[in-house]
């Protein structure tokens, strides 16, 4: 494997920044290629069948363009799609969001009692109750769908009486109807949600852990990259590029929220699948 090549990302939207954020602060000297497939999100609302073609072409125009690993950064597409993408390029490392998240849930709950929200179709394959009980046979899961927050998201509508309402509407029953014990550990299961994260928490309060895969991510990628002699060698910082599927100035405007840094509609590449 040539280790200078970059490290290829792909999510729906914009989401999937909140892993890449992550990794350039545990990676930084890797060049980093990230792909949002924003014409046709969101992937939540589609048929499992749906979205594995959808990743599948994401994927495919990221190994066109030489990586040394690919990172799943959409629960939807991780939980749908994670096998066949690995079926497909056997040689290339692939790293989904799903176990690394479940990972950070069952560290974080203290009463082994988990709340998960996540898309219409990742809650509905169960990939994180799968994924929770293969480390914690005994946790006790509740469940439930939050489409509404893909929305807000990547309208920007991340704070205030309309997003707090949605959360109260969504998180109350989750956390009301699960106990006892009540949940005391909340996993963000798509990537758009952290960015939500002031209404979520307003809802809930102090006391219930919030956890999202971003940091658990980029641990399994800089993990998989050392056992693999394949980290980039170099002392400087990587670079990052960004491809979308439709309209780059809405990509840059907002995806500087989840990157945490401006970002400019020139740095964005418009491309088709």
């Amino acid at each position: 494997m040539d280790a200078s090549l970059p490290v290829g990302v792909f999510d729906s939207g914009v989401g999937g920044l909140t892993v890449l954020r992550a990794m350039l602060r545990r990676l930084p000297h890797e060049d980093m290629l990230y792909l949002g497939d924003t014409a046709r999100l969101p992937y939540g609302t589609k048929s499992s069948r749906t979205v594995a073609r959808y990743a599948a072409q994401a994927a495919s125009k990221l190994v066109e363009r030489r990586i040394k690993l690919l990172v799943v950064a959409c629960n939807t597409a991780s939980a749908a799609a994670l096998d066949d993408l690995q079926a497909l390029w056997p040689e290339l490392p692939v790293i989904g969001v799903v176990a690394p998240g479940a990972k950070a849930a069952c560290a974080a709950s203290r009463n082994g009692s988990i709340a998960v929200i996540a898309t219409e179709s990742t809650i509905g394959n169960q990939a994180y109750h799968a994924a929770i009980r293969g480390i914690n046979p005994q946790a006790r899961i509740s469940a439930g769908a939050c489409s509404l927050f893909v929305s807000l998201a990547e309208e920007g509508w991340l704070d205030g009486p309309i997003p707090e309402a949605v959360a109260e509407r969504y998180l109350a029953p989750l956390f009301r109807e699960a106990g006892p014990p009540a949940p005391d550990c909340l996993l963000l299961g798509c990537t758009h949600f952290p960015a939500l994260l002031a209404p979520i928490r307003k809802v809930l309060g102090g006391e219930t852990r919030i956890v999202d895969s971003a940091e658990t991510t980029a641990e399994a990628v800089e993990e998989a990259l050392f056992g693999l002699k394949a980290l980039n060698p170099r002392s400087g910082p990587g670079q990052v590029s960004f491809m979308t599927t439709d309209d780059p100035p809405r990509f840059a405007r907002i995806g500087a929220v989840f990157l945490g840094r401006p970002l400019s509609a020139r740095e964005v590449e418009l491309i088709n699948l």
